[in-house]
């Protein structure tokens, strides 16, 4: 079996990945809790602060499902899928529903709100659905997945301590 559909072989990347996204998501909360104050004033700064959890969590729920022993790669595929699926529209119904602030473009909007759960969550997608086909990359969509929810992430957690204070 090809380690792209062989949930035994992406073990070590799991337990990676879970410690990773632990400790940003530990990050994110004394980021928040050094300027508190200043993200619940600020236009949609709390939505921001509690997408980026979402965006540390995502890899640490996928890394979760990926490391169970013994679990058959139909079972793995349709709980990457509904993961995908459920967090990706978390994501949008919080973006949805943020206030733009006057500074905000589309474009600073779409790249920094939309792309995040377009990417993390479409990449959990697609690996779900290779997964449970045997076909089109299996876990290896997972790589895409981590890296982009971490990169927003780690990008958003700059932006709440040191961006606020400008």
């Amino acid at each position: 079996m090809s380690a792209a559909y062989d949930a035994s072989a992406w073990s070590g990347f799991g337990e990676s990945v879970a410690t990773a996204a632990a400790a940003l998501a530990g990050l994110l909360f004394i980021a928040v809790s050094i300027n508190l104050r200043q993200i619940l004033a600020a236009k949609g700064l709390p939505s921001r602060a509690a997408q980026t959890l979402i965006l540390f969590g995502t890899p640490l729920i996928t890394a979760v499902l990926v490391v169970v022993p013994g679990q058959s790669g139909l079972m793995l595929g349709l709980e990457l899928l509904a993961t995908g699926l459920v967090i990706g529209s978390a994501q949008t119904y919080l973006d949805l529903n943020t206030v733009r602030n006057e500074e905000e473009t589309t474009q600073r909007r779409l790249i920094g709100r939309v792309f995040p759960a377009l990417i993390s969550c479409g990449c959990l997608v697609v690996a779900g659905a290779t997964l449970i086909g045997q076909a089109g990359g299996g876990l290896y969509w997972l790589v895409p997945s981590v890296i982009a929810a971490l990169v927003f992430g780690l990008s958003n957690v700059w932006v709440l301590p040191v961006e606020i204070l400008r």
